[in-house]
This record gives C-alpha cells, sequence and structure tokens, in this order.
C-alpha cells in the first residue's frame, strides 16, 4: 500500500481511504462497505485517531471524519523524513569509522595494486563514474592506457557538475591530436593548467581515493604493461593531492579562443624563460621602481616595459604584479 512509508498500516489505509469518500461513517458502515472485519475496522479506527488521521463525532455509535490529507499525513511524512536525515548522517559517520579502524588493522585496503592497461583503464573509469565533486589529473606525454580524447568519462562527469582540474606538461601538446583534445575538454568545463613538466601520471578522485604508477609501462601502448596503485583515504594520498596543488600554483592556465586554438602552452617552456632585460626589469619592479625609471634604465619605451611585465605575469599565472614578485622569487628569476 501507497502509505506504509508513512507508518500507516494497510487496514488503516483502507479505512482512511474510505472515509476521505463519505462525509462520516460508523464502524458498523465502514464494515459494511469494505472487505475488513470488525475488529479490523475498529482496531485501524483507533490507530487513526491516535495519528491524529480520523475524528470521532460524538454521539453512539460514534461517527468518524477524515481529517484533511496534508494536515493528516504531511506532517508525519516530514517526521519521518528528519528522523531519515539523522540516520543517513550516523551512518555516514559509523562508516567512516569503521573504515579507518579496518585500515588501521589492514594496510591492504589502502593501497591496491592494478596491473595491466586494461584493468587501469577500467578502474579511471569507475573512479571518475564514482565522483561527486572533483578530479584532480596529471596528464603527461605519451599514453599509457587512455589515448588523447577517449576518455569520455569526463564528459559524462561534468555534465553531472563533477569539477576536473587537469594539468598538462608541455611535451603532452606534441602528441598527435592533443591540443583538439584540450581545447574540447576546456570547452566542456575542464579548468585545464600547464607546466614544463610533471613528476608522474595521476587521478585523484573526490580527494579519496588515487590512481599512481608503481612500475611505468611502456608508452603509446608498447607490450609492457603498466602496474599502478589504488591508493584511498590515507596520508600518502594526502601528500600525492599536496602535490597536485603545489604543481597548480605554479602552472599557466589555458584557454581556448574563438578559433578553438589553445592559448597558454606558449608560455609554458624552458625552465629558465627569462631573458636577461627581463630579469633586469624584473628585480627593478620588485625594488618598486616606477615603469618611466625603469624604461630609462633599461632603455626601452614605457609602453615595451608594461607589455613585458604583462607577458611575465600571464608565465608565472599572476593576476597582479604584487603576485608576480611572489611567484618570480618562488620560481629563482630574481
Amino acid at each position: 500500500m501507497a502509505l506504509q512509508a508513512a507508518g500507516i498500516t494497510e487496514a488503516e489505509e483502507a479505512v482512511y481511504r474510505l472515509l476521505v469518500t463519505t462525509d462520516s461513517a460508523s464502524a458498523e458502515e465502514m464494515a459494511d462497505r469494505s472487505e475488513l472485519l470488525p475488529d479490523e475496522i475498529r482496531a485501524a479506527l483507533a490507530g487513526l485517531v491516535a495519528k491524529a488521521m480520523v475524528s470521532p463525532t460524538d454521539g453512539r455509535p460514534p461517527r468518524y471524519r477524515a481529517n484533511p490529507p496534508d494536515v493528516a499525513l504531511l506532517p508525519q511524512l516530514q517526521r519521518r523524513s528528519d528522523a531519515l536525515d539523522l540516520a543517513r548522517s550516523a551512518t555516514a559517520g559509523l562508516l567512516e569509522t569503521y573504515r579507518a579502524a579496518t585500515r588501521r588493522r589492514d594496510a591492504g585496503l589502502l593501497i591496491e595494486v592494478v596491473t595491466g592497461s586494461e584493468a587501469l583503464r577500467q578502474r579511471l573509469r569507475q573512479i571518475q563514474a564514482n565522483a561527486r565533486d572533483e578530479m584532480l589529473w596529471f596528464c603527461k606525454a605519451q599514453f599509457v592506457a587512455m589515448p588523447s580524447g577517449s576518455n569520455r568519462a569526463e564528459y559524462e562527469a561534468l555534465e553531472r557538475g563533477v569539477r576536473y582540474r587537469v594539468l598538462y606538461e608541455r611535451a603532452f601538446f606534441d602528441d598527435e591530436g592533443a591540443v583538439r583534445n584540450v581545447a574540447e575538454g576546456v570547452r566542456a568545463g575542464e579548468d585545464a593548467r600547464a607546466v614544463p613538466h610533471l613528476p608522474l601520471r595521476m587521478a585523484v578522485a573526490d580527494r579519496q581515493v588515487g590512481i599512481v604508477p608503481l612500475v611505468p609501462g611502456g608508452p603509446n601502448g608498447s607490450p609492457e604493461e603498466p602496474t599502478t596503485a589504488l591508493v584511498r583515504d590515507s596520508s600518502l594520498l594526502e601528500a600525492l593531492i599536496a602535490l597536485f596543488e603545489q604543481y597548480w600554483e605554479d602552472a599557466v592556465p589555458l584557454l581556448v579562443d574563438a578559433t578553438g586554438a589553445v592559448t597558454g602552452t606558449e608560455a609554458v617552456g624552458a625552465a629558465d624563460p627569462l631573458t636577461t632585460t627581463d630579469r633586469r626589469l624584473l628585480s627593478l619592479l620588485v625594488a618598486g621602481v616606477a615603469d618611466k625609471a625603469i624604461a630609462t634604465q633599461t632603455g626601452l619605451s614605457r609602453r615595451t616595459v608594461q607589455r613585458r611585465i604583462q607577458q611575465m605575469m600571464v608565465l608565472a599565472g599572476a593576476a597582479t604584479r604584487t603576485q608576480l614578485g611572489w611567484q618570480a622569487a618562488r620560481r629563482g628569476w630574481l
């Protein structure tokens, strides 16, 4: 019966539905109009009165009227919904406690070894299908399990509202079709950045589970099978996330222009991308020298000084000159 979820018995629902269709009725009249026995009718009416779903009228024998469904049922449904929410919250807490205790007893639950390209592909699709909030990704050049453009699980996750933060190393864009596929991802909502080099391949879902290489396989689908680790919530996973955030902070944002080209990759170059003039200009800027004075000391026009400062800001991923100075110090440009 439809109302059992609200704590209504089958007999109570039958009697209530009967009363909803009439002005009032006695227990005897309801017994004549239903397939229930008189004792079942009386028991159902007692339950309905206790639940404030029907009201007895004065008189002997008493007659019963149905209270409006919104008054009779909605408060009960809300109370049950609140109770379910509390139960879900308590269950989630118990589950986390159980997992933490289990991980301490069995380290094998923290790290699972995955061998082979096909098994790796399945795990990558699985963690993306289960992701609810965010995916973090290190994309190195030359694929091992997923050729560029073949990760359709990303687009399904983006449609669900999952945020993708993806870091590409400079050599990745030399792979066939890589630029086109990155542009497609950015247009779909991917937040992409680029760096000169990445130390490893990595994917992390919801900061709870990650995949990293243990023994690298051959690139471009060579016969050498990769061996990877599925890492669950642990100090190791926290370290991998911290590594991602460090590279993300220094990376150059990638955008897609009106022609469909990816912009920003040109700013990702060698480890020492500044010219001698740029370094001198940057030193004067950090020292607080005004643009006009910098132009005089470097022999450049004021417009050229401003243009080169803007180029260095793009290179450093800085939104302000103050951020440029801080990034320059971090990168050893000064």
